[in-house]
């Protein structure tokens, strides 16, 4: 059950008595990303604790986390969200922040949980929501119904588990959802080719998704799925603030729908090579 935006000095719920700041531990999933790993981890260092999960990284990500904790364990990848549950039964923190690779707390935001747990959250609050500002080639993405983007990352340890889906795996959440104020920074596609590279694997997943409840493909969801997305993402959601930024993001959109699509598609017709 979804709630309004967390307001510590108006709830009525009762809160923790005790007066000690709750801990909380970060989780962070890793493969072959010793580009961001770094910037990424040095925004957790306030935390109590940095868990690191490395699915056998080839490059020098292991090597970059250990200079931030000693709490890193490498192991082959399960998926998104078993990974991240690795992560979580690996500390004894109250609290859980997951932060991808990518992805950057910012200084308000680092105070904002601060103070919350200061305060203690009401006691029926099992995790919060956060905005998230997504960068695109070097520009934050603010239509297209990209931002707020809220993401459910911080929660009780006890509380929460990931399902086990390919592709956007989800929080399952025993308890009351708020929203945090205070934003962070998503920087998933620098350039067009991660942007390119990244669109061929999660299309993929998508389409391994998408055929455990299909058992065909149309000419409307080759045709025409990837119109309607392109036209949303510019149009109905306010892409075009964003100028060719958006213009580009929308046509990724769409081209993403239609490739996964095509995917999907070409598992179910095409017969390989014997």
């Amino acid at each position: 059950m979804r709630d309004e935006r967390y307001d510590p000095e108006s709830s009525p719920v009762t809160r923790h008595p005790s007066p000690v700041t709750a801990s909380i531990a970060a989780i962070v999933i890793t493969k072959d990303e010793e580009r961001n790993i770094g910037s990424c981890l040095e925004s957790l260092r306030w935390t109590d604790e940095i868990i690191v999960v490395d699915a056998c990284s080839g490059d020098r990500t292991v090597e970059i986390a250990k200079q931030y904790t000693d709490r890193l364990f490498v192991r082959a990848w399960p998926g998104f969200g078993p990974q991240k549950n690795f992560g979580i039964d690996k500390t004894n923190a109250d609290w859980v922040l997951v932060v991808d690779a990518d992805e950057r707390v910012t200084e308000p935001l680092q105070k904002e949980i601060l103070a919350l747990l200061r305060t203690g959250p009401p006691a029926d609050v099992a995790g919060f929501e956060i905005p998230r500002r997504n960068y695109f080639y070097g520009k934050w993405i603010k239509g297209g119904g990209i931002y707020p983007d809220h993401q459910l990352r911080l929660f009780r340890r006890s509380a929460g588990r990931y399902d086990d889906v390919l592709l956007h795996e989800r929080l399952q959440l025993k308890g009351r959802v708020a929203k945090l104020e205070s934003p962070f920074d998503h920087y998933s596609m620098p350039t067009i080719d991660t942007h390119v590279k990244k669109m061929a694997r999660y299309t993929t997943l998508g389409a391994q998704e998408k055929l455990k409840v299909r058992s065909r493909v149309t000419s409307l969801d080759l045709a025409g799925s990837h119109l309607m997305t392109i036209f949303r993402t510019y149009v109905l959601r306010g892409g075009y603030r964003d100028g060719l930024h958006g213009v580009i993001v929308a046509l990724f959109a769409g081209m993403h729908t239609f490739v996964k699509y095509a995917k999907v598609w070409e598992t179910l017709n095409v017969k390989g090579e014997k």
